[in-house]
């Protein structure tokens, strides 16, 4: 198991300088001028002034320069400053606790939703239950998110007013229902679809078959036999899932103006803090790898063939 989780990770490695250098080349690749941008459209900076500046955040050294520096710092812990003179590391500490609990909301309903959908669909194939799912589920596929997110505010928040439009007065769960369900349907029609999938596949195993001719109530063979062998492939989607949705709640924030990890950014790009963007994005793609590198590790417990492989 050692062998397989060094493996994991030293896959992972790769990756992680690949992203963030991908990221770092983004930022300092936008264009415009960051110290401008720092000091305001309608600020002129005197030429001294703006020198100090370029060299404490070291901008007039090559790219390659800065990243290697970049990686250095992150080596150590240190994130770095943002143009505004805060630690980058406090802007995350602020922040990620509305990042999580956003995540970890729209996890929730996307598990319960996804797997509940997927079982009746299962259970009832070829019925309006199941052609409902499927159809609904192919809708919510190619409806974008923001459109999502404003029919959302609009009829939810504003016409009914039965939850909060933005921000996080009102606290958890409540300010984190409405972001939750639409940050949640990035994954929940693939949840219910997978595991509608996994049932009606366990309806017809041999070992459902048995425990029907035992006499077992129907209640008792679906929970038992059928529910218990589908939701294992369903486990590694979810797992998936949740990385996904921890480091994608960038456009989810800006709209519900939710002050997490993904609004920094949003802020951060027009006022081209890319020490900001940088070390935010960092922290998502570890986040990311750091899930994943979870579930494999979790898989290959359940599953030794997996590790052999």
């Amino acid at each position: 198991m050692g062998k397989y989780a060094l493996h994991r990770l030293l896959m992972a490695l790769p990756v992680l300088l690949g992203t963030t250098f991908l990221i770092y080349l983004a930022v300092y690749a936008l264009p415009g001028d960051p110290i401008q941008a720092l000091a305001g459209p309608n600020r002129a900076l005197s030429p001294s002034v703006e020198q100090a500046l370029r060299e404490r955040f070291h901008l007039d050294d090559p790219l390659l320069v800065q990243y290697g520096s970049y990686l250095k710092g992150l080596l150590s812990g240190d994130l770095g400053m943002s143009f505004a003179g805060r630690p980058v590391s406090e802007v995350i500490a602020a922040s990620w606790p509305v990042t999580f609990q956003l995540g970890v909301t729209a996890w929730l309903f996307m598990t319960v939703l996804g797997v509940l959908l997927g079982t009746v669909a299962g259970l009832r194939r070829g019925r309006l239950a199941d052609a409902l799912v499927l159809g609904g589920t192919t809708v919510v596929m190619g409806v974008p998110f923001f459109v999502v997110a404003y029919v959302a505010q609009i009829v939810l928040g504003v016409n009914l007013g039965w939850l909060p439009v933005s921000g996080t007065d009102a606290g958890w769960p409540l300010a984190y229902v409405m972001p939750g369900l639409v940050l949640a349907l990035y994954g929940l029609p693939q949840v219910a679809r997978l595991t509608r999938t996994s049932v009606l596949d366990n309806l017809n195993a041999d070992h459902v078959d048995t425990a029907t001719a035992k006499g077992l109530r129907p209640r008792a063979v679906v929970v038992r036999h059928v529910l218990r062998n589908s939701l294992i492939p369903v486990v590694s989607l979810l797992g998936v899932s949740l990385g996904y949705l921890l480091s994608g709640t960038v456009l989810i924030e800006g709209i519900f103006n939710l002050p997490g990890l993904g609004y920094q950014i949003f802020t951060a790009i027009p006022q081209h803090d890319g020490p900001v963007v940088v070390g935010v994005g960092t922290l998502l793609v570890l986040v990311f790898l750091l899930v994943n590198l979870l579930v494999d590790l979790l898989y290959g417990i359940l599953d030794p063939r997996i590790r052999l492989g």
